[in-house]
This record gives C-alpha cells, structure tokens and sequence, in this order.
C-alpha cells in the first residue's frame, strides 16, 4: 500500500475516477436530457483534476514548481467554478422573478 501511495499511482486512480464520473454524467445528460450541462460537469471536475496532478507530482518527486503550479491551476478552477454558479443561480432567480 506504501508503494501504491508514494509512487503517485493513487493520484492516477483519482484522476481515472474524475475521468469516468465526467463520462456518467455526460452520458445521463446525453441519454436524458437531465442532468448537468457540459460546462457544469467540466468545472465541477478540473479543481478535483488539477489537486491530483499536484498531490503526483508531490509524491513523484517533480519540481516544486510543478506542485505549485498545479494548486495554482486548482486555485483558478475552483474560483471559475464558483464564478460560473453563482452567475448561473444569479440568471436562474432572475428567470424566476420575471415568471412570476
């Protein structure tokens, strides 16, 4: 388990479960009209992506830089991600008060 850790395959496994939660819900979306609208599941997923690049590149033993340049990356995501719901809920309420 040390190995499996300490060699960054665990960061690849999260990435591989990142990759295939974005394929399910891109796939209910397609199949079901319902869903998460594709920039919805790509900015819920790149944070999550990008912390896992930085978490392997720790553990492999790469530069600082490109650590620091992958939290940086999940810092901007994350912001965007944040930026985009709001905006989205902020259209949504107004949508709901023109309705009614």
């Amino acid at each position: 388990m040390a190995d499996f850790i300490q060699s960054g395959r665990v960061a690849d496994l999260v990435i591989l479960c990142l990759v295939v939660e974005a394929v399910l819900l891109g796939g209910y979306r397609r199949r079901t009209g319902r869903g998460l609208p594709a920039m919805a599941i790509a900015m819920l997923i790149l944070p999550g992506m990008m912390l896992a690049l930085a978490l392997r590149a720790a553990l492999t033993g790469a530069s600082w830089l490109w650590v620091a340049l992958a939290l940086g990356a999940a810092l901007l995501a994350h912001i965007a991600d944040l930026h985009w719901r709001i905006r989205s809920s902020h259209r949504a309420n107004v949508r709901a008060s023109l309705d009614a």
